[in-house]
């Protein structure tokens, strides 16, 4: 099978799914704030979540472009791949850095959905986007480790059965480089709840089961230490690239959708005796977020290229990040506007994609953030920040 072709059946079977689970249960979810169990399980028995481990763990072992292929579909069918989307990306570091016991005891159950490693333990309240100012410590006591800090907007954890918890394990005073003394770790969170680790949801704007959480002397087992102690930021920022072409996919995924409202819509609505896709002033808002998408798309495309080809591609996939998410952002905006007073309302379902496809601004790195990055490591402008 070609690689077009692959991608093809990827889009047709991830479809099949989607086509389960429609708007009106999407809307139902969103109204009680409760988690899709019934779709992330089916993705999960479908092995769409476990595409990236190797076929030596039970994975399908393919790459970058096909994950995103997937991610894609899920948003463009109406869905919300934010549910299950760290299911994919968080394993790297466990699958790149962990021992071969780590590896041999995990990956297997996260590829059959035995274990669920959706919980990514990075953001603190104090520190945001700072990483390597963050407060969680980890103090080593024989065979285990101490953790006592916070987390927020900790995304699934309720929902999880291990997360990848970025601790410091050397003072920020005592390391030569403030990146140094950041070290992963590996928690189970069955263990954890209640002895040690407490989970408070936080009500959002959108339906990701976002949590905070308090570690006071969670005992964590030294063996479950990813890779070298202190060398943790390196690890989590080895990630980095995956999550944001997986990011864009879905982006392009919500951009897609949005399109395809507006156009049914603008076709279907009839004031003044005629189609409002006839005025010109609804159709180039339209027309230009199709050509933004598009364009997306393609650099979308060439990250993840670059990805499995091995090669660097930070520069790629935060470009593909940032122009992904302004034109979701843009087709959103598009879309409401075309559906006028109907896009407010519940039952289009275009108010509820509006509000998730707006986070992506935010998260998992701002805009900004990524234009402060383009500006030092790709244009030799001093550091901003």
């Amino acid at each position: 099978m070609s690689d077009t072709e692959l991608h093809q059946e990827l889009r047709r079977s991830v479809q099949q799914i989607c086509r389960k689970y429609p708007d009106e249960y999407w809307r139902k979810l969103d109204e009680t704030n409760s988690y899709p169990e019934e779709f992330v399980n089916e993705l999960t028995q479908s092995g769409y979540l476990s595409v990236l481990i190797p076929e030596a763990y039970g994975g399908a072992g393919f790459g970058i472009t096909e994950a995103s292929i997937i991610l894609e579909e899920i948003n463009r069918s109406g869905a919300n791949a934010g549910a299950c989307h760290a299911q994919m990306y968080t394993m790297g570091t466990l699958l790149r850095h962990g021992s071969p016991e780590q590896k041999e005891k995990y990956l297997p159950k996260i590829a059959d959905g035995t274990l669920r490693l959706q919980a990514f333990g990075v953001t603190e309240p104090t520190t945001g986007s700072d990483t390597t100012q963050l407060k969680t410590t980890a103090v080593k006591k024989g065979d285990k480790y101490i953790v006592n800090g916070q987390k927020v907007f900790i995304s699934r954890t309720e929902h999880s059965d291990l997360m990848i918890l970025l601790v410091r394990t050397t003072p920020l005073s005592e390391v030569k480089k403030r990146s140094e003394g950041l070290s992963v770790l590996l928690v189970n969170l069955r263990e954890a709840v209640g002895n040690g680790l407490t989970i408070r949801p936080i009500r959002t704007m959108m339906n990701h089961a976002t949590t905070e959480l308090f570690f006071e002397d969670l005992e964590v087992p030294a063996e479950n230490l990813i890779g070298e102690e202190g060398k943790g930021f390196k690890y989590i920022l080895d990630g980095m690239n995956a999550e944001r072409i997986l990011i864009a996919s879905e982006c392009i995924g919500d951009g897609k959708w949005f399109v395809e409202r507006a156009t049914r819509y603008a076709n279907s609505r009839v004031v003044f005796n005629r189609p409002i896709g006839q005025n010109q002033g609804v159709q180039f808002p339209i027309s230009r977020a199709y050509v933004n998408i598009q364009a997306a798309d393609l650099m979308r495309l060439r990250a993840a290229e670059l990805f499995d080809a091995g090669e660097k591609c930070g520069a790629e996939a935060n470009m593909a990040k940032l122009l992904a998410a302004d034109a979701s952002w843009e087709a959103a905006n598009a879309c409401l506007q075309t559906h006028g007073g109907f896009g407010f309302a519940e039952e289009y379902d275009v108010e509820r994609k509006f509000r998730e496809t707006r986070l992506y601004q935010v998260a998992p790195i701002s805009t900004n953030l990524i234009l402060s990055f383009i500006g030092e490591h790709v244009l030799g402008l001093p550091r901003s920040y």
